[in-house]
């Protein structure tokens, strides 16, 4: 028996000690990392997480449309608000539940033996009892309580609703701003390539022509550097490239090093002059904008929270009842055991006030009052900041356009400047320096009119993102 007790008493310290050794604890000190069992169990659990990942065409050149609805169905910001609408939905059901009464089914099962004392003897007693029966519960009158509670799940609803669709509107203009930067640094890095084919024609030149003996040395150099510096530009925007790419791939739930084609800023016609006031673009806004809209619910929450408290003033009537059957059974020492089934039945008609609680339903009033004011505050700080998003974007676009017409002229006439400076130096009456300062005039020109046409497009979308117009086309369903 003592080796038994021993054999017991080891296996408990062994126990214990385990669990010491595997209990998860503080970094054992403040100059070391901390790494433990437990952080591999969360790398092992972000490894398991279902993969939502897709791939793309990579020979097909995506458009704009294309990419926004594939980020629509794939971006996981639209999934969780989607969600966080459903829960909304399911709240309001839960709300319109407490209009109806609650019926559960309630099963009692009771055995006991106990001695009971009759004159100055003590008798063993043994009974038991099996009760089946339902409870109904049903609040039937509160004076506007359940109907605030409905109201305000019925406003959350709709504010979450109104979010989903500005989550939409979010990132449609995510994707767009990320394929306007992407276009343009494509574009960057098509004018780099062209400038740096004419910095190697003008290099070739100036060698050919010192060749001849009709150039010196320093013109070769200074069209060596010129052709150096065309090679670092482009390096330069393949970056930059590279990075816009990630960024386009990343809006839609994408891998960042994930290949595909987009249509380039060339297949794109620009837009024109803007057909409508500034006026009618700020009401346009007040009237789409699906967080203005989000408040303006979150205004009928707060009525709703006014109703709720209000109604708390007031009694409340409730019916509470049990009815069943019940099961007996009983015998005493020395007796016949007995048995017996009835029916078991209890209502009751409660009514109550709360006569007294130190100011906390008035105080309640008031807060949810003050809360409705300030939802009312945010509304009308909302409005005005809205009116000067579209005000600046408006202004942009303006301004784009009149860049863009004022870059595609430069480009003309810094071609035609190049042109004629090169065809100059060829005859001998221009030198290198008048064709090499042509030549970055014209690689600044070229990089200028593929930063206004792209600037233009994007200040575009950004008006349209500040208007709700984004949003023109119904977005995809949700709760």
């Amino acid at each position: 028996m003592l080796k038994c007790f021993r054999e017991i008493a080891a296996a408990c310290v062994f126990l214990l000690s385990a669990l010491s050794i595997s209990a998860q604890n503080a970094p054992s000190t403040p100059d070391k990392v901390w790494h433990g069992p437990a952080e591999q169990s969360l790398n092992k659990q972000l490894s398991s997480l279902p993969d939502t990942k897709y791939s793309l065409d990579p020979a097909k050149a995506y458009t704009l449309g294309e990419l926004v609805d594939l980020a629509e169905q794939h971006n996981p910001e639209t999934r969780l608000a989607w969600q966080q609408a459903k829960s909304r939905a399911a709240a309001l059901g839960i709300a319109r539940g407490a209009l109806f009464p609650t019926l559960a089914a309630v099963v009692i099962g009771n055995t006991a033996r106990i001695q009971i004392l009759f004159n100055s003897d003590y008798f063993r007693q043994t009974y038991g009892t099996f009760e089946p029966e339902l409870h109904v519960e049903y609040l039937i009158f509160d004076f506007g309580g359940r109907g605030g509670a409905i109201d305000a799940a019925k406003a959350n609803l709709l504010a979450a609703n109104l979010s989903f669709n500005n989550t939409h509107l979010k990132i449609i203009f995510q994707v767009t701003s990320a394929y306007y930067r992407l276009l343009n640094a494509m574009g960057q890095m098509d004018a780099a390539e062209a400038s740096l084919k004419n910095a190697q024609a003008v290099e070739e030149d100036a060698q050919d022509r010192l060749t001849h003996g009709l150039a010196t040395k320093p013109d070769v150099l200074e069209a060596t550097a010129a052709r150096a510096q065309a090679q670092y530009d482009l390096q330069t925007v393949v970056g930059a490239e590279d990075i816009a790419h990630g960024d386009l791939a990343t809006a839609m739930g994408l891998p960042p090093q994930t290949p595909y084609h987009v249509q380039a800023v060339n297949e794109l016609k620009m837009p024109g002059e803007l057909a409508e006031s500034v006026d009618a673009a700020i009401d346009r806004a007040f009237e789409q904008r699906p967080d203005l809209k989000a408040q303006l619910a979150q205004l009928r929450e707060a009525s709703a929270a006014i109703k709720q408290a209000k109604s708390r003033i007031y009694p409340t009537l409730s019916f509470n009842g049990d009815g069943g059957l019940i099961h007996q059974y009983g015998q005493q020492a020395q007796l016949p055991p007995g048995y017996i089934t009835s029916e078991t039945w209890n209502v009751t008609l409660g009514l109550q006030w709360t006569i007294f609680d130190g100011g906390r339903r008035e105080h309640e009033i008031a807060q949810a009052n003050a809360e409705k004011a300030a939802t009312l505050a945010q509304i009308n700080s909302l409005r005005d900041q809205i009116a000067n998003e579209v005000w600046t974007a408006y202004s942009n676009v303006q301004t784009a356009q009149r860049q863009q017409q004022a870059a595609a002229d430069l480009l003309a006439a810094a071609d035609q400047s190049y042109s004629a400076a090169h065809e100059s130096y060829g005859y001998g009456v221009r030198n290198l320096l008048d064709v090499v300062a042509a030549q970055k005039a014209l690689a600044q020109a070229r990089s200028e009119d593929v930063t206004a046409r792209t600037q233009l497009l994007l200040q575009v979308a950004a008006l349209a993102f500040k208007t709700g117009d984004l949003l023109a086309v119904p977005p995809k369903a949700g709760p």
